[in-house]
């Protein structure tokens, strides 16, 4: 009937109302659970995110420290490298300054020796020379009237008698010696013979020693006789 259909369509409506009203309630709880469950995890996100940063910050700095620290050990390092290449360097030029003292040395030894080995040279010439001298000393004695003594200095001195006829003990005289050199030289002679150089250069050129004697003998008979 006609009351039926109102009543059906009221009611209908009544439903349909309160299931708009029902479906909206719901909606809201549901769209306001999952507003606040978004803000809950926006914010534990957040929070999460912001001790995250505080941390990776933390490591920032930590790791910029351990940069400044390495930037501070390679710059002693290379200070300290170029202090041992200074000590290097000066290592190598004491070794040179070392070696080239060790060459002077050497130098200096070698040249010492060749001197004490001439100088030996000489000193065994000159022996020799003196130790011919005596040999031929008791043979100038008896045929010249000659005699030989050994003064200061390693020095001979000849004596010659028995040329003055007026005075036969009269001393005519001159002393010989080896001079550095390993050469006979005159270093004194009485009275003066104005020959002597003369035949001291004959007797360093001929090495005659008897000769050189007879000569001066003969010299100072000349010279009796004036």
């Amino acid at each position: 009937t006609e009351d039926e259909i109102t009543l059906f369509e009221r009611d209908m409506k009544e439903f349909w109302i309160q299931f708009k009203i029902s479906y909206s309630t719901e909606q809201i709880n549901q769209t306001s659970a999952l507003r606040d469950l978004c803000k809950e995890t926006i914010e534990a996100l957040s929070e999460k995110w912001s001790k995250k940063l505080k941390e990776e910050d933390l490591m920032i700095d930590k790791i910029q420290e351990y940069n400044n620290e390495i930037l501070q050990q390679s710059k002693s390092v290379a200070e300290k490298e170029e202090q041992l290449t200074e000590i290097k360097s000066k290592l190598n030029q004491e070794e040179e300054q070392q070696k080239n003292l060790t060459d002077s040395i050497q130098e200096l030894k070698e040249e010492l020796m060749k001197k004490m080995e001439i100088k030996s040279s000489k000193n065994e010439a000159a022996k020799e020379k003196v130790e011919r001298v005596s040999k031929i000393k008791t043979l100038f004695k008896e045929r010249l009237g000659l005699e030989m003594r050994r003064i200061h200095d390693e020095q001979l001195q000849f004596i010659f008698r028995h040329i003055d006829h007026k005075d036969p003990d009269k001393p005519y005289m001159f002393t010989l010696s080896i001079n550095e050199q390993g050469d006979y030289e005159v270093t004194s002679c009485t009275p003066p013979l104005d020959c002597i150089a003369e035949l001291q250069l004959k007797l360093r050129e001929t090495n005659n020693f008897s000769a050189f004697v007879a000569n001066i003998r003969k010299a100072f008979t000349a010279l009796s006789y004036k």
